[in-house]
């Protein structure tokens, strides 16, 4: 699968939220992730975990680090014994770093706005524009229109992972 994303710094996600209401995004849900990225070669691979729950999801991914609008490919493969899994991995690949975070999620058409609380790191905003059933040029007008909604544009972009930010030392 492939999505158009992007990501900002945004201090103040009060402020999001009432504009991604304006916008006419939906509020769909909110978790506290546990996010263990694991070493690889390339690309970039996480185990995913809501608090509380013994299931998850594995993702790999492979995008440019960019400030700008990015397309992104990945696989999702959805894990119903994540504590396993993540022992397994962890002895196979070798851990990278942990990254947890509370995600407040809006829909608007394909795109999923993320309202993230990343622990170490502050208050962030990530738009994903899934490219699957349109065109990419339709894509990239909804990923626009939800961009200048939200005043992406007035904030500091981020081209890396919260993985990589967190490695980095990158905190606000």
């Amino acid at each position: 699968m492939r999505n158009l994303e992007i990501k900002t710094r945004y201090p103040d996600l009060d402020a999001a939220r009432r504009l991604a209401r304006e916008l006419g995004a939906r509020e769909a849900a909110t978790s506290r992730d546990v996010d263990t990225y694991f070493c690889v070669p390339e690309g970039r691979l996480k185990l995913r975990q809501a608090e509380g729950a013994t299931h998850g999801t594995l993702i790999f991914y492979q995008r440019p680090d960019a400030p700008e609008s990015r397309l992104s490919a990945y696989h999702l493969s959805h894990i119903a014994d994540v504590p396993s899994l993540r022992s397994l991995l962890h002895t196979a690949l070798g851990v990278l770093v942990t990254v947890t975070k509370t995600r407040q999620l809006w829909l608007y058409g394909a795109t999923r706005i993320h309202l993230d609380q990343v622990e170490g790191l502050g208050n962030f905003v990530e738009l994903e524009t899934v490219l699957s059933g349109q065109a990419e040029a339709e894509a990239q007008t909804e990923h626009e229109h939800v961009k200048r909604g939200l005043r992406l544009r007035e904030q500091q972009p981020v081209p890396a992972s919260y993985s990589d930010l967190l490695l980095h030392g990158d905190a606000p």
